[in-house]
């Protein structure tokens, strides 16, 4: 399969929800890999969560900067992480968490290989761990497929099924994920081609694709969508 490396713009958080889902709407019959360009701190949560509650557990200086994420999962800061999306089709496999566990499983395989001793959370802990604030906050304690790295997750993703598309929305949360971006990236890159047998192309991001992604992301900034729970 072919593998693509999108180059992808600077975005606030709604620009990069929005593009996620236009992306996986798509059908792309190539595996897609996009390492997130922030414009500013920000967090996003799962789509089934309740919004008063968020709002009391988000980190300080997201101001308004925070939405829901298409994928499930708790809050996620958005403050010093590495945050990456791949979108690929699900060849059959319906079962989200076998397509959780194998991105995971070559992620650790690619962190050990760099001198990161990463392990796969082997089971326990509630799927949607929940901190003072009172809503599942995705970093506050590792569940079964996270990655650990000294008992401390350090990778934490969801996923969501449309039609034939797998997305996987990802974020690694390592003290040094950003000033050492381009190695982390390339030690995701490189995992996942491996483990799916991906020959890599780096590709812009069609313009038909960015201005979607653009009359889309009207809907994440809407308080309907945000508050929708």
């Amino acid at each position: 399969m072919t593998g693509i490396l999108l180059e992808s713009p600077a975005l606030d958080v709604f620009g990069q929800m929005a593009l996620d889902e236009v992306l996986a709407r798509s059908a792309p019959r190539e595996f897609m890999l996009r390492f997130f360009r922030w414009a500013g701190p920000a967090a996003t949560f799962g789509y089934a969560q309740r919004a008063a509650e968020v709002e009391r557990a988000l980190p300080a200086g997201v101001a308004n900067a925070f939405t829901r994420r298409p994928t499930g999962g708790g809050v996620v800061p958005h403050l010093t992480d590495l945050t990456f999306s791949c979108v690929f089709p699900a060849e059959g496999v319906l079962r989200p968490g076998t397509h959780y566990r194998r991105l995971h499983a070559a992620v650790a395989d690619g962190l050990r290989q760099a001198g990161v001793a990463a392990d796969l959370c082997a089971a326990g802990g509630n799927p949607a761990p929940r901190g003072p604030q009172g809503a599942s906050q995705c970093f506050v304690e590792p569940v079964a497929m996270d990655l650990l790295l000294a008992d401390e997750k350090i990778l934490g993703g969801a996923i969501r099924r449309m039609g034939d598309t797998i997305l996987y929305q990802g974020s690694l949360q390592l003290s040094d994920a950003r000033p050492r971006a381009t190695a982390y990236e390339a030690v995701i890159r490189d995992a996942l081609g491996a483990a799916w047998n991906l020959n890599w192309r780096t590709a812009d991001i069609p313009a038909a694709v960015l201005e979607e992604a653009r009359r889309l992301e009207a809907r994440y900034r809407a308080p309907e969508w945000i508050r929708r729970r």
